[in-house]
């Protein structure tokens, strides 16, 4: 069974987590479905609001269908569930796609 088929019946089952939207928000971002990896992403984090690493995908993800904004929220908000963690490492990565999407400050 292909682990698109595995999380999906793991969700149909019931055993809806934001572990299990994680992983499917992942897979689906690897093959290149953005739009469907946003779509289990925003779930991940709205079960889990402190899911630094599920932040860190859906801005990917969004980013990727051409929703910048969107994405420099999910990023910020991604900093400061990992700030309040303690997840120095995470929190500068996104800090760093945050400063590659935002415009530069005008002189």
């Amino acid at each position: 069974m292909d682990p698109t088929a595995r999380f999906e019946a793991l969700l149909a089952a019931g055993k809806d987590s934001a572990l299990l939207r994680f992983g499917l928000g992942s897979h689906y971002l690897g093959q290149g479905d953005a739009q469907r990896a946003a779509e289990h992403l925003r779930r991940a984090v709205a079960q889990d609001p402190a899911y630094s690493a599920a932040w860190k995908l859906l801005g990917k993800a969004l980013q990727a269908i051409g929703e910048r904004d969107q994405a420099a929220e999910a990023w910020r908000a991604g900093i400061a569930a990992a700030e309040k963690r303690g997840d120095k490492q995470a929190a500068r990565e996104m800090a760093v796609f945050l400063r590659r999407i935002e415009p530069p400050p005008q002189a």
